[in-house]
């Protein structure tokens, strides 16, 4: 039976010759002490559990703060890996850009090159052109010769046949 502050407040005890009866006295001092056992006992149980759930709960802000420091880090660590990817991506666009440049830079260079070994073989073409046609007209001028001279000799040889029918 549990006693209420009330109980204890409103107990009231017959008087007997020489006062209280000492075993009503002493029975009420009885359940007094097992109810406030009891009560102490309750107390500390759940002062025991109010200082484990306040461990709990400092582990869990403990564990709060550690989430909130990890996520920022996390995004600490990914904001630098974008900073970092995007940088190595300009790196990569400049090398692409300063190698194309160069391929642009060796195919202009390509292309004056053979437009001057075109001028170059054009210019080799007509010299050689004019060398044959000197040749052929030197040729020509020398069957020419051949040819007067081969009219002469044979003009002399009719001659001689004649002076040697003649004779």
């Amino acid at each position: 039976m549990k006693t209420t502050p009330l109980d204890i407040q409103q107990q009231q005890f017959k008087v007997r010759f020489r006062g209280f009866d000492v075993h009503e006295v002493d029975r009420f001092l009885e359940q007094m002490a097992e109810s406030f056992e009891m009560l102490q006992r309750e107390n500390e149980i759940a002062q025991e559990k109010i200082r484990r759930i306040k461990l709990e709960s400092q582990g869990y802000k403990e564990r709060e703060e550690t989430f909130k420091r990890a996520m920022l880090n996390s995004q600490k660590v990914m904001d630098q890996m974008k900073t970092n990817a995007r940088k190595s991506a300009e790196l990569i666009i400049a090398g692409a850009e300063v190698k194309a440049e160069k391929i642009l830079n060796k195919a202009h260079n390509r292309l004056a090159q053979l437009h001057e070994d075109m001028t170059e073989l054009k210019r080799q073409r007509m010299q050689i052109e004019v060398q044959i046609r000197s040749v052929i007209e030197t040729h020509a001028k020398l069957l020419d010769i051949g040819k007067e001279g081969m009219e002469a000799m044979d003009e002399e040889d009719s001659k001689l046949k004649v002076l040697k029918q003649g004779t």
